[in-house]
């Protein structure tokens, strides 16, 4: 007989013991923090007022910045208060939570980069039709879609999880709730719950990547036939902040799911993940911006108008 009772906390092992690293590591995460959800939510606001940016493509980059937004938020403050505090229990009900939101805004976001690819490959290869066929309608379907997915996806995992018997240890290698370090404590038989998230990790990853994969096969080859070399340029520079953005990612993520072995997980993956809740955030509002005149037109002329309202 197994010798359990009822989970009520856990407790996270956090990324280090040092508490000079961990002075280091509070300030940097609190200030990629600050600028991350300054940055998004600039772009948020610019999208949302500006009206030459009320086109499809800038509406998904709107949701996209909500998601990143949301992502890291569901991460970064609660690790955050745990350094601070220098408590790093967490009750049964706010992990999980976590867990929910973490795993649901993170597949959201891959299905939305899909449906962002699938909107510069109709805007470059079918551009007389682009209006007919990503309309408000279709565009706000498509942003459905991508939500009720990464429910879809969130689900069953979160489901899987809920009925994990926990033993005797309490101590989540890792500073998030995360599906692998939880299934790394369980006394549970885990083998049923590991296919059910390597299921889930396939489709949110690589069913999403191979939508983006096809979508600029099909943009290179169309760009390829155009006549002129400035042509070419314009259309993989309209793409490019995208490709890098998709690479990141995807990237990052597939290292981290795609071992799905609970005792895989490893300093490194803590690290990768660390840098995706934190760093990325911060880095793709400027990778979008800085390349896109459009936006820092309006973020020009956004602040030219604040100034001269201050000024009266």
């Amino acid at each position: 007989m197994r010798n359990h009772t009822g989970i009520t906390f856990f407790i996270f092992g956090g990324l280090t013991d040092d508490p000079q690293l961990q002075v280091l590591l509070f300030i940097f995460l609190f200030l990629t923090y600050m600028l991350s959800v300054t940055a998004n939510l600039t772009i948020i606001t610019l999208t949302w007022v500006d009206p030459h940016l009320k086109t499809p493509m800038y509406i998904f980059l709107r949701n996209y910045s909500f998601l990143e937004v949301s992502f890291t938020t569901a991460c970064i403050p609660r690790f955050l208060y745990h350094m601070s505090t220098g408590n790093y229990t967490v009750t049964y009900n706010a992990c999980f939570t976590q867990l929910f939101f973490g795993i649901l805004f993170a597949a959201s976001e891959f299905f939305l980069l899909a449906a962002m690819s699938y909107d510069r490959y109709v805007a470059i290869c079918k551009p007389l039709y682009y209006a007919a066929i990503i309309n408000n309608r279709v565009c706000n379907q498509l942003l459905l879609g991508c939500w009720l997915s990464g429910l879809i996806i969130v689900l069953p995992i979160l489901g899987g999880g809920l009925k994990l018997e926990f033993c005797d240890s309490k101590i989540i290698d890792h500073f998030v709730c995360d599906i692998t370090p939880l299934l790394e404590i369980t006394c549970s038989d885990i083998q049923v719950q590991e296919r059910i998230v390597l299921v889930c990790a396939m489709l949110a990853l690589i069913i999403t990547l191979m939508l983006v994969v096809l979508s600029y096969a099909y943009i290179v080859r169309t760009s390829l036939r155009f006549p002129s070399a400035e042509q070419r340029q314009k259309a993989f520079s309209t793409c490019s902040s995208h490709m890098i953005v998709v690479f990141m990612t995807y990237g990052t993520c597939i290292f981290i799911y795609i071992k799905l072995s609970a005792k895989e997980v490893g300093t490194l993956n803590k690290v990768v993940l660390l840098l995706t809740t934190s760093v990325a955030p911060v880095m793709n509002p400027f990778i979008y911006t800085l390349r896109n005149k459009q936006v820092i037109q309006a973020f020009r002329d956004t602040f030219k108008r604040i100034v001269l309202v201050s000024k009266l």
